[in-house]
């Protein structure tokens, strides 16, 4: 059970570390640059990735390729998420993207849709629309109405199409730590490149957070992966632990440690996310 409680543990703590970014005077993008070199390097010492098997006819490099501007450019819309909505709803939004490759699995991989699935979806879909809703008195005090919804949004898709985009991967028989490595090594030199574009001074501060929120980035998805082979028989429990644990743990943090005011329908939002993934993971 360590696994989990390590991995659900290294996904909150890069919701903190993103929330107390601006206040520690710390680059995000820079932050992130170096989150990627650290976990490509992570990713080759720890997984053993061979590179070379991707280098076959079949491989669907075009995957990559967008997986490679998808990965930093939604990291760089859960900083901003975080920031301006907090930790709480962020995570939530993050976690119910399992709404998108549940519905390619119907749309695209032409499996079943049960009554049980598609009632978790219906409940999800809920649960998405009451966080994304904010107090409009709150949200125009800080001339940001509209604004944390659409990154909350943004948020919600763009990890979903991410975990599409690796589910496409398995399917095309490439290797998935291959695949990883990658990806990460691709997003790194694309934050390089559009840093070194923009002429940014790096500062050992941001080069230092990029580190942590590599080593807590590799983390996460590692012991993830590790639950899974703890647990080889019931995924269904690893996804869900997983998932609840990331929406409760960030709720706690966020509201209890950084005051985060959630309004009724949020904390109802944050409710029914877990409820759809108890109906959803009972489906599965």
């Amino acid at each position: 059970m360590y696994t989990l409680i390590v991995s659900v543990s290294c996904s909150v703590a890069v919701s903190i570390l993103l929330k107390i970014a601006r206040q520690q005077r710390i680059e995000i993008d820079q932050a992130i640059a170096v989150n990627y070199l650290l976990a490509a390097a992570l990713c080759l010492a720890v997984l053993r990735p061979d590179p070379a098997s991707l280098l076959r006819p079949d491989t669907p490099w075009w995957i990559l390729a967008v997986l490679g501007v998808l990965l930093p450019g939604i990291f760089l819309a859960m900083a901003a998420a975080v920031r301006h909505a907090g930790i709480v709803l962020s995570d939530a939004a993050q976690r119910l993207s399992l709404l998108i490759p549940l519905a390619a699995s119907f749309l695209i991989f032409g499996e079943a849709a049960s009554t049980g699935k598609l009632a978790g979806i219906a409940v999800a879909l809920v649960a998405l629309a009451c966080l994304l809703l904010r107090p409009r008195r709150q949200a125009a005090a800080s001339g940001e109405l509209g604004k944390s919804a659409a990154l909350l949004l943004c948020v919600w898709a763009g990890y979903g199409c991410i975990d599409v985009l690796f589910k496409q991967l398995a399917k095309s028989g490439a290797d998935f730590a291959s695949s990883l490595f990658s990806a990460f090594a691709l997003a790194a030199l694309l934050m390089i490149l559009y840093l070194a574009l923009r002429r940014c001074a790096w500062s050992m501060r941001n080069v230092t957070a990029g580190l942590v929120l590599g080593l807590l980035n590799f983390s996460n998805i590692y012991f993830y992966i590790r639950a899974h082979q703890v647990y080889p028989h019931n995924p269904t429990l690893v996804f869900s632990a997983m998932n609840i644990g990331v929406i409760s743990l960030g709720a706690v943090v966020g509201a209890g440690f950084f005051k985060e005011k959630l309004s009724w329908m949020n904390v109802l939002g944050i409710v029914l996310a877990i409820a759809a993934i108890v109906i959803l993971m009972q489906h599965m």
